[in-house]
């Protein structure tokens, strides 16, 4: 089973999570800019999260056998914070960068004024570039913040189906599937959805433009639940065709709108005395 997960904050993540996620067949992700559990309080913050995630996770991940893209955006939590919304006039010199396969996450948390601007100046940045978008829907009020983010989708310059709109559950699939969008579905072991629900899911609407992830982020997540998500599919009757498009065909199709993916790993230096980074002087 060969596996792309679409959304993994890997930098919440050991190098044991690598490993283990390339013995469960992982060989390719996005890694997603988000917010870092303790909020942020200036640009610079996130000017150097997003260098992290275009050389450090990378190199990391490479050392694993996993090649690494990622998107990144002005997140919605911290879309609210004042301090922060400047990231937005750094973000195009970011975004031509050649691991950026979208912009992301973007959308809503708590549905206010400052995320409608956020979401709207991204949506356009995405277009601008070339780039299609990762959006998030808020886990509160999740149908209420579907239509909210689907009115917005409408009104910007970025065509449904260069958006892939994430966290979606049984009550979000089908208004976003009818807006020509992709679908993304967050599995987590206690919260959001989790493989039995995604498998009724796939049953109900079938297998077109649907991506599935771990997301695994600094709370309770489970870095091989997209693996888990395979073997409950083969379990209830699908195909390895079937598990094959959803876990690797499907985020090859969406994130290659960009241009930029790219699977073969870059070569990784070798070891210093067993160790993957070099640690004191020469």
């Amino acid at each position: 089973m060969r596996i792309f997960d679409p959304h993994i904050h890997m930098s919440s993540r050991t190098t044991d999570d690598y490993q283990a996620m390339y013995e469960a067949g992982v060989r390719a992700l996005v890694e997603p800019s988000f917010w870092l559990g303790q909020p942020r309080t200036s640009p610079a913050s996130f000017l150097d999260y997003f260098d992290s995630l275009l050389g450090w996770e990378p190199f990391r991940a490479a050392q694993y056998g996993i090649a690494h893209h990622c998107t990144l955006a002005l997140n919605p939590k911290e879309a609210n914070d004042p301090r922060c919304t400047p990231v937005l006039d750094a973000l195009p010199r970011y975004l031509v960068k050649d691991n950026v396969v979208a912009v992301g996450e973007i959308g809503y948390d708590s549905m206010t004024p400052a995320e409608d601007t956020a979401l709207a100046t991204q949506l356009q940045l995405a277009a601008d570039h070339a780039l299609p978008a990762l959006v998030h829907t808020p886990h509160r009020d999740k149908l209420a913040g579907l239509r909210r983010t689907l009115d917005v989708v409408r009104e910007s310059a970025l065509a449904p189906d260069r958006v892939l709109l994430d966290h979606l559950n049984e009550t979000t699939v089908k208004e976003a599937a009818d807006s020509g969008a992709w679908l993304g579905f967050s599995i987590y072991p206690d919260t959001k959805m989790d493989e039995d629900r995604m498998v009724a899911v796939l049953k109900d609407h079938g297998l077109e433009r649907v991506l599935v992830n771990s997301a695994a982020d600094w709370g309770r997540s489970d870095p091989l639940k997209t693996r888990r998500v395979g073997d409950a599919m083969l379990a209830a009757g699908f195909s390895e065709d079937d598990v094959d498009q959803v876990l690797w065909r499907n985020p090859i199709a969406f994130y290659g709108l960009s241009g930029r993916l790219r699977l073969d790993l870059p070569s990784v230096p070798p070891l210093h005395e067993g160790n993957t980074i070099l640690r004191g002087g020469e």
